[in-house]
């Protein structure tokens, strides 16, 4: 596993890596009113977190966006390791997309006005898959990316 990001992976990794550790940053302060919207989301699409508090939810999500912004933004944390974080990050917003009624117009895959703001994350899960999959095929042994279009 190569330690150093590729340079072309640099700008993906900032970029996602700035706003998720940003929004982690602002969701470490969050009131108790906004802990219990956001549980309360989280809890309509995953019934497993309804046993937890809103507030201990809220910070552990916060803790959770700061170790993935940070791991995108730290050179030295390796693109397949980041990537896989990534991912998994930007799958549970998509499930909250998926499965939260009005998010999305009826019996189609196109956002209503309510669910525009978690179907743009899309963008997180692309750039995790990415960084995964070039990992993956650039192993060594496996002739890397060019042998697929070679």
């Amino acid at each position: 596993m190569r330690l150093f990001p590729k340079v072309h992976q640099l700008p993906a990794r900032l970029t996602a890596g700035t706003v998720i550790l940003n929004s982690g940053l602002d969701l470490a302060g969050a009131d108790p009113g906004t802990a219990t919207g956001l549980h309360g989301m989280a809890t309509g699409t995953y019934p497993f977190l309804g046993k937890q508090d809103p507030v201990a939810f809220v910070k552990l999500l916060s803790k959770a966006e700061i170790a993935v912004g940070a791991a995108l933004l730290v050179p030295m944390v390796p693109s397949l390791v980041a990537g896989a974080a990534l991912t998994a990050f930007a799958g549970g917003l998509i499930g909250l997309y998926l499965r939260t009624p009005g998010m999305r117009r009826e019996g189609s895959l196109r956002p209503s006005q309510e669910g525009i703001g978690l179907v743009k994350d899309v963008w997180l899960l692309g750039i995790g898959l990415s960084l995964v999959t070039e990992e993956l095929l650039d192993r060594p042994g496996r002739g890397g990316i060019s042998a697929l279009v070679s």
